[in-house]
């Protein structure tokens, strides 16, 4: 995802039919904490592509494979713990490839 993807620009009438589901749904999610919506200055509730993507994600697992609302939390704390992983990773092969072309 790039820098744009941020970006706050749907509100949340647009945000719940682009994900298939009602409003109040939305509202419940952030609510429980499953989504963090940005807010403009009227207090209105903004949804960036990345909102999207992690509600059709919410959305498809709670749908397609049948997990509850207390999993899908689970599951994409852990999806977000991975790709804290991953890019750590990368971080120290960098470092390590740095050291050793250093050594040379």
């Amino acid at each position: 995802m790039n820098v744009n993807d941020r970006e706050p620009r749907y509100v949340i009438s647009i945000a719940a039919r682009m994900v298939g589901v009602q409003n109040h749904t939305l509202r419940y999610y952030e609510r429980i904490g499953i989504i963090e919506p940005s807010r403009s200055r009227g207090n209105i509730r903004l949804y960036s592509e990345r909102d999207i993507a992690r509600l059709r994600r919410v959305k498809t697992l709670m749908d397609d494979m049948g997990v509850n609302l207390a999993g899908v939390e689970v599951i994409m704390r852990m999806m977000h713990q991975i790709l804290e992983l991953q890019n750590r990773v990368q971080e120290l092969e960098s470092e390590l490839d740095k050291s050793k072309q250093s050594e040379h």
